[in-house]
Parts: structure tokens; sequence; C-alpha cells
């Protein structure tokens, strides 16, 4: 009696961990500038309590508005100044790190794991499954997604896990449109129609076969939406619908700063800075990544 055994799943088209990809990676001088800044941000979201140099809700009035070091009424002790209430501002901007990071991973991958098999389903299983799941994206992408994150929030409340679970949500539709297409590519693949013709069942199909192979435009789509969710996040924070007041944030921070502008520009320069360096570092690795995972581009 002979055993039939799955086909082996074929080879993905191109693979993100592949070696040879990371030093092309690396050899483009802009993303690994963008990596090592990337690397940057991390380590402050981490460690924030060790780089921090003071607690950054403690109030100080008799110190409030204090400009950066380098001005003249400036203090060591506060390199970047202090707020309205006398709060380090620097400290303020290491420990706001940690949300939007928080958010942009939280959000990316849930609404990856939704998509995913959303797109997984809809392409390879066709029929009323894929008109459906593609009516739905149709409809949720009728309306502005920071104006559903907005309604959906001020709906249910603020919080950290509201907001990522609403940016997850509202962010499935493009890693499902991408997963279908791929699918829709490769469900007629020759080793699609042997696994199928020995008997393996469409889930495992799905989970062995065809996932392995839409991973590298996964990976380049999820980074680009972290940089989209750090993005909405600091804007619901700024319009107070983010995480409580006391969380601090980017987007929050600048809420505080706006109506400083003219007197003390650093309260909401910095964090404004922080969030466009990290929003354009994560882009940038996003396109490089894009760039090396296209096999059309990739040579090697």
């Amino acid at each position: 009696m002979t055993t039939t055994t799955a086909p082996a799943p074929a080879p993905a088209a191109t693979a993100v961990g592949q070696p040879s990809m990371w030093r092309s990676l690396l050899r483009n001088r802009l993303a690994a500038a963008a990596l090592g800044l990337l690397a940057l941000i991390v380590v402050c979201a981490v460690f924030a309590p060790l780089i921090a140099p003071a607690d950054p809700n403690a109030q100080d009035l008799l110190a409030r508005l204090r400009p950066p070091a380098w001005q003249s009424g400036g203090s060591s002790a506060h390199l970047l100044g202090t707020d309205q209430l006398g709060r380090d501002l620097l400290s303020r901007v290491v420990y706001g790190t940690r949300v939007s990071l928080l958010v942009g991973a939280g959000a990316a991958l849930l609404a990856g794991v939704i998509g995913t098999v959303a797109g997984l389903a809809s392409g390879y299983l066709g029929g009323w499954t894929d008109r459906i799941v593609m009516r739905v994206a149709d409809v949720q992408l009728a309306f502005p997604a920071l104006l559903l994150a907005l309604a959906v929030v001020g709906f249910v409340g603020s919080g950290l896990g509201y907001v990522i679970l609403v940016l997850g949500i509202t962010g499935w539709v493009s890693y499902a449109r991408v997963v279908r297409s791929e699918v829709l590519s490769l469900r007629t693949r020759d080793f699609i129609t042997e696994a199928r013709a020995i008997g393996v069942s469409d889930p495992v199909i799905m989970r062995r076969h065809l996932l392995p192979n839409v991973l590298a435009p996964l990976a380049t789509i999820g980074t680009l939406h972290i940089a989209a969710a750090v993005v909405a996040e600091a804007s619901l924070s700024y319009l107070g619908l983010g995480v409580p007041k006391e969380t601090v944030t980017w987007g929050g921070m600048l809420a505080d700063g706006q109506l400083y502008l003219g007197t003390s520009w650093w309260i909401a320069v910095f964090p404004g800075v922080a969030l466009m360096l990290t929003s354009l570092a994560i882009n940038i690795m996003g396109d490089a990544l894009r760039d090396v995972a296209d096999p059309k581009a990739y040579r090697r």
C-alpha cells in the first residue's frame, strides 16, 4: 500500500528573510539610515525609564516654559525645555514613542491577520465568499479611514485598546485586496492542483501552500501600515479621542503646544519632529522592502 503525501508548497517568489536580500537592503544607504533611526526609536520605547531624565508627568511650575538648553534661559537639566506645566519635554518625547509604536505595531498586526484571512478565503474559495468579502471592503473604502476611526472611537470611547482595535479593523482592506490578487494567480498553479487531487483540505492548502507565497507583499504593506497607524493615533490624540489624557502621546503634546507656538515653539515642534521622523523612517523601510522583495526588481 502506498502512502500519498501532499506536494511540498511551492517556494515563495520572494522571501524577506533571505540573507542576500538583507545585504541588498543594507547597501541602500537611505534604507540603512532609516533602519538605524528605527532601531534608536525602538530602544527609546523599550528603555524609556532608563533614558528619560525625569518623570514625564512631574510638574514644576517654577520651571515652566523653559527654552531648550542651547537657548538663552535654557538649562542643562531640561535639554529640550519644559512645557506650560514645567514637565521635561525630552522625557515626554521619549515616553511618547511607547504609545506610538505600540499602536502602530498592534494595529498593523490586527489588520494583517484579518486581511490575510479574508484575502485567502476570498481568492481561493471564490463564489459567494469572494463577493461578500469584496463588497464589505468596497463599503468600508467608501468612508475615509480617519473619519471612520473618529466615529467609532467617539462611539465606543477612548483608550489604548480601543484605538488599536479601531485602527486595526479600519485597515484590513489593503491586506485583503493584495492577498486576494496573489491567491488568484496561484490557485491554478500545478502544486495547488496536485494538492486538491490527493484530497488535501482547503484550510491546509491555504495555510501551507498559499500563505508562504504572500508573506513578502504582506511585510511591505504591514510596514507602511505601521506608519499610517502612528500618524492616525497622533491625530486622534490631538483631537482628544485617543488614549487617556494622562498618557504621554505625541499627538497630545502637539495639542498642548498649539497655543504656545508664538512664544514657546519647542512644546509642539519637538514631538512633531519625532512623529515626522518616525513616520518617514518607517515609510522608507517599507519602500526599500518593496523594492528588494519585488521579483522583477530583485536580481540575485
